[in-house]
């Protein structure tokens, strides 16, 4: 590791542990203060205000406390300390949301014509918006006694995915393989990826048996709790007065449900683009029928790009120019101000994300050894930082979280940017192959893949509707005849119909489907910038600061990206079939 590699500066947060301490001991008189406004909400605008404001108080010192905590503990796993003091924030903030589980209810409860006159107050005017969000959800809200109940039933209810989580990621053991270097290795979640990426076929296909063998051991198992879940979503759709499951888990950020189907269509339209890159695989791998074994393995296996952190920093800085110098000077201060803990450590959490609070820098853990993938992971989370950074910068507290639909969006459009750069400054095929590769495997993924995912969850959901049981072998029959429409071209292993049982997004309530259209709108966003539109340009500016003042879809409408329409997608898939042409071109050039 070179000495360029830096640590994060939790300082800026709390000088010290004794600083958080003090914090800590305000919570309960914040909670109570906000409490205080029970039955009163009503009595003037000036009144709702304060409240809003108090509860805003508690939340952003919650967080506060709550980041720092978990931050200091993900330094180091190891130490008890830090851990207990995740587990004591965590257990105050549970002790004390009983006293907030009024608010919603008593709001609603106001009388629609009080309501009204309450928000004509120009008193009102900033927190309108949230306050109209939240009426929204009065057709769907139940009672504060059922609230309540439904609230002390949150354990209860998701006692499938807890037997899920359970069962995937502690009971079941795969054992070892001997990998192509002749290194016996544990197989586990893991290690999956690197087995798929073996360059040794027979390697690939061994994992690959292996592991789904302990998945068809326990495949009743997995689908008494799939099923559970799924019945729960459909259950709590019914009592909360919504059409369907999907609808239900739309609702919350306001998305018409003709973007979800819209999806699909555009893609299993684009499927001739997809078949097209399996058969390139087929090609440059050699084999005669490519399976599901073969869909990750290196396309250029001997291409070994390292980068140290310094480099890979420059490399950043460099790929993102084209966002402008506001950019640019917010984002020199993630190593300025030293937002990113990069060191390889005994004990550091493993994988990698971006964190931080409205009142902290917007952290990023990760693990950086040397690679270039560590370089695209690192752009990511800077997409993720800077994101935060610019909307806690333009957004009071009570806006500045921005909804998970577009989450990806800023993470994504910097690995694009930095894939162009590359191949703009690369000339070797064999790099460029190996970088074109990646893109394509990442599109494919993200894009094709949660789709067919996102797909396969509306199935299930509405099957659940219609009063069919999700047995294994229902589960196995149609996740097997859904992964021939998507890989149409590939005679796929019969185990691989046992997928569904390993995927824990399927307990997610509906979530992949947003991979697909974040992707989606950042490749529009990305080839809008490289265009050099200085209007494309601030307009994804404008994204970034919008945090959460409007509605998800309005903010990537102002950017320029209507994913009401299916163009974004059939747009990005058009790329997708642009970079396997390039690809195929460029394979053809390493001699």
């Amino acid at each position: 590791m070179d000495k360029g590699v830096v640590s994060w500066d939790l300082a800026a947060l709390y000088a010290d542990v004794q600083d958080w301490e003090k914090d800590f001991a305000l919570l309960p008189e914040l909670a109570k203060k906000f409490y205080s406004f029970r039955g009163r909400l009503a009595a003037s605008p000036e009144t709702l205000k304060e409240a809003i404001e108090a509860s805003d108080a508690f939340d952003r010192l919650a967080e506060k406390l709550y980041t720092f905590a978990h931050l200091l503990s993900d330094e180091d796993t190891t130490v008890g300390v830090n851990r207990a003091r995740v587990d004591r924030v965590s257990a105050k903030l549970a002790e004390l949301s009983g006293m907030d589980s009024w608010f919603e209810p008593e709001i609603m409860s106001i009388p629609d014509e009080k309501m009204q006159e309450l928000l004509a107050s120009p008193v009102l005017d900033f927190y309108r918006r949230s306050l109209l969000e939240l009426l929204r959800e009065k057709p769907h809200t139940l009672s504060e006694a059922e609230e309540r109940l439904i609230g002390t039933l949150g354990d209860v209810l998701g006692t499938s995915d807890e037997l899920f989580s359970t069962l995937n990621d502690t009971d079941l053991e795969f054992g070892k393989i001997r990998n192509s270097k002749g290194k016996m290795v544990e197989l586990s979640h893991g290690s999956w990826g690197s087995f798929m990426e073996e360059p040794d076929r027979e390697v690939r296909k061994k994992a690959f048996h292996r592991l789904y063998r302990q998945y068809r051991k326990h495949r009743n198992t997995l689908a008494v709790t799939l099923d559970g879940t799924v019945k729960r979503h459909t259950t709590m759709a019914g009592i909360r007065h919504f059409d369907s499951p999907l609808q239900a888990a739309l609702f919350s950020e306001n998305i018409p449900e003709n973007i979800y189907s819209n999806l699909i269509c555009s893609v299993r339209k684009n499927l001739p683009a997809l078949f097209e890159y399996f058969d390139l695989r087929r090609q440059i791998l050699q084999v005669d029928d490519l399976d599901m074994y073969d869909l990750y393995a290196p396309l250029v296996p001997e291409c070994d790009q390292n980068c140290s952190f310094t480099d890979g920093s420059e490399l950043i800085k460099r790929a993102l120019a084209p966002l402008g110098g506001e950019y640019a000077s917010v984002l020199e201060k993630a190593w300025k101000e030293r937002w990113i803990d990069a060191p390889c450590r005994k004990g550091k959490r493993s994988g990698a994300y971006s964190g931080g609070c409205y009142d902290s820098f917007p952290y990023i853990l990760m693990s950086y050894d040397g690679k270039l993938s560590d370089v695209f992971t690192l752009a990511h989370e800077l997409g993720h930082s800077m994101h935060s950074a610019f909307s806690r910068a333009n957004q009071h507290f009570h806006y500045a979280g921005y909804d998970i639909f577009v989450a990806e969006v800023a993470s994504t459009c910097n690995e694009l940017l930095l894939s162009h750069y590359l191949l703009e400054h690369e000339s070797e095929p064999k790099v460029r192959a190996s970088i074109l590769a990646r893109l394509a495997d990442d599109i494919r993924a993200t894009v094709y893949r949660q789709t067919m995912f996102a797909e396969f969850e509306k199935l299930i959901h509405e099957d659940c509707a219609n009063g069919i049981p999700l047995t294994a072998d229902h589960l196995c029959e149609k996740y097997y005849a859904l992964n021939a429409d998507y890989h149409g071209f590939i005679k796929a292993d019969k185990d691989i119909e046992l997928e569904w049982a390993r995927i824990p997004h399927f307990y997610y309530n509906f979530y992949v489907y947003k991979y697909a259209t974040g992707m989606s709108a950042a490749l529009k966003l990305a080839r809008g910038i490289l265009s050099g539109s200085d209007d494309a340009r601030e307009r994804y500016l404008t994204f970034l600061k919008a945090g959460g003042s409007k509605d998800a879809l309005d903010i990537l409408k102002d950017a320029g990206v209507d994913l009401t329409s299916p163009e974004p997608v059939d747009s990005a898939l058009g790329f997708f079939r642009e970079t396997v042409a390039n690809l195929r071109r460029t394979v053809a050039e390493i001699e």
